[in-house]
Formats: structure tokens, sequence, C-alpha cells
């Protein structure tokens, strides 16, 4: 074995999985400012922090790596963390991570 080509190819497997968490807080980043500062009268979405903050990076992550063992021709290994963004992306739409802060219950003209 190639111990220089193995290293070689973890580093970049490394740092595919770091700029895709970065890339999901990048995501993240408008709409949890919007669900923590954004409300109506000072209304908080707590739930963009709980839930979106750690759900966006992890689906970061995991499209990076998908991406990343596709561009190698691992096809079993990219199905499988394709099957993890599609269950990420199911539990986010779900739980509605993403959320904006409520609106108040008068809508246009108050």
């Amino acid at each position: 074995m190639d111990t220089r080509r193995e290293a070689v190819t973890g580093t970049a497997g490394c740092l595919a999985a770091a700029l895709g968490a970065i890339a999901g807080l990048a995501v993240w980043t408008p709409y949890g400012r919007a669900g923590l500062f954004g409300g109506f009268e000072g209304a908080v979405n707590r739930t963009v922090l709980r839930l979106g903050l750690p759900v966006m990076p992890l689906g970061g992550i995991a499209v990076a790596l998908a991406l990343f063992a596709a561009a190698r021709k691992r096809r079993r290994a990219a199905l499988r963390l394709a099957g993890t963004v599609a269950a990420l992306t199911a539990f986010g739409f779900g739980l509605d991570v993403l959320a904006p802060p409520p609106l108040p219950d008068c809508y246009a003209p108050c």
C-alpha cells in the first residue's frame, strides 16, 4: 500500500468535510439570524438554534463527503452518503429547522 497516497486522500477527505461544515453554517446563518433576532416584538424561534445549527453542518459534511466519494468513484459510499443527506433533509423539513420567527396575530392592516 502507498501510505503517502492514503495520507493525501485522507487529508483531502478531511478538508472536504471541513469545507462542507463551513458551507452548511453559511447556508444556516441567514435563517438562524432571522429566527433568533428577526421576530415581531422580540419573538424568537429557538428551534432554529437547537435543531438547525446541528443539522446544517452535518448536512454540509454529508454532501461534501458524498461528492468526494463520487469523485473517487466509490459508488456505494456515495449512495450511502446521499441517503444520509436525504434523511437529514427530511428531518430538517419535518421539524422545520429553518423556520422564521412567529408572525403577529394580525397580518397586513393592523
